[in-house]
């Protein structure tokens, strides 16, 4: 691995850096080291078949290495801080309206699905009233055929008993009058 990296002043300064910081607090430069480090390693490191159209250019990487490096001169500059404090309450504020703002929809929202759901609940009941009343209505209509067909056979019954008793009256007088 050492045949893949020369050796540079710089990179021994870095080693000695590393070794002379804490391990809690690494320093900028060993920071740059593993950056570059860690870029190589992804950028060139990789099976040439297995990524053919991943690999970046030597430009592309020294760019972004570059710009990495700026962004953390720029993080090093002065910052306003309380212009940031009240940027992160703005912020805050505007958050906060717009989750009031939601609660609000949430609460109107589920009012709606309440009535509705109590609009279905009315609706199934009446429903299954009406299913009631349809079977209630079934029924009663089968017993009024029913007694409607009774209605028939006593209707008939009643003239054959009619019938029945004028035959008998005459069979009554027809005998009374052989009798004598």
């Amino acid at each position: 691995m050492s045949s893949m990296y020369p050796r540079t002043k710089e990179l021994s300064r870095t080693r000695k850096s590393l070794s002379d910081s804490p391990p809690s607090s690494p320093s900028p430069t060993a920071k740059n080291f593993r950056h570059d480090r860690a870029s190589r390693l992804d950028s060139g490191g990789g099976d040439s078949k297995a990524e053919p159209l991943g690999r970046t250019s030597s430009y592309t990487r020294r760019e972004t290495r570059l710009a990495a490096l700026n962004k953390q001169e720029d993080d090093t500059s002065p910052r306003d801080y309380k212009k940031m404090y009240e940027d992160a309450l703005a912020e805050n504020d505007k958050l906060k309206s717009r989750l009031d703002d939601s609660k609000h929809e949430l609460t109107k929202i589920r009012s709606q699905l309440d009535k509705v759901n109590q609009k279905q609940d009315r609706i199934s009941e009446r429903s299954t009233v009406l299913e009631s009343e349809k079977r209630e209505k079934q029924a009663l209509e089968k017993r009024v055929t029913d007694m409607e067909e009774e209605l028939k056979v006593l209707t008939e019954l009643k003239s054959d008993n009619q019938r029945l008793k004028d035959e008998n009256g005459a069979l009554i007088r027809v005998i009374s009058k052989l009798s004598k």
